[in-house]
């Protein structure tokens, strides 16, 4: 970040509450945060890119001076449980619409099974620990439709949340739904990281 260039972080899996507080921590240092999505390896990566809105220069000189230490992930600014929410409400239904529900599910079905696989291949001379591992694979296949929806809901319910404080949904430039912050468009506009590549 010291560069002022734009960041991508990969980071393992992480609460919600771990990444806004991040993200937020970026901000308290001249950045915005940009986009949240999931990657092949089971992680996410979080893009943050600068921001050049005068607030945030303020924010950022004001922060360096009085957090010269900030580097050691100690002294930091305190955080706004309002702005963590927010930035948790964001990141929801950005890694939630990085995917639609048929291919989410999709994916779901093939990580489960290729999981009942690799446990199957490994206990493969213990025909009782085979038939558990079957019945455990298609319990789950049978829970898949109940966590699809659960999944829809609670993205809704963030959107909801991020339309009630300003922001105005829009679709970016790869056809995902986004939320524009109250008065600005997408955070990176014009930078590399814009259409959450």
């Amino acid at each position: 970040m010291a560069s002022g260039e734009p960041v991508r972080m990969a980071v393992s899996m992480s609460s919600w509450e771990g990444l806004a507080r991040l993200a937020f921590v970026a901000e308290q240092f001249g950045y915005a945060y940009a986009d949240l999505q999931l990657t092949g390896d089971n992680k996410f990566a979080l893009f943050i890119v600068p921001d050049p809105s005068p607030q945030a220069r303020q924010r950022a000189a004001r922060n360096r001076a009085r957090y010269p230490d900030a580097g050691d992930g100690v002294s930091l600014p305190p955080v706004v449980p309002d702005a963590i929410e927010i930035l948790k409400a964001r990141m929801v239904v950005d890694s939630g619409s990085q995917y639609s529900d048929k291919v989410r599910m999709g994916l779901a079905v093939f990580a489960l099974t290729a999981l009942a696989a690799s446990i199957g291949f490994t206990l493969r001379a213990d025909s009782v620990a085979l038939a558990v591992v079957g019945v455990v694979w298609a319990a789950l296949m049978a829970l898949l439709p109940l966590l699809l929806v659960y999944s829809r809901r609670y993205r809704t319910r963030n959107a909801a949340r991020l339309e009630a404080a300003g922001f105005t949904p829009v679709t970016d430039r790869s056809g995902r739904l986004r939320y524009v912050p109250p008065g600005g468009q997408l955070p990176g506009h014009g930078s590399p990281f814009a259409s959450g590549s």
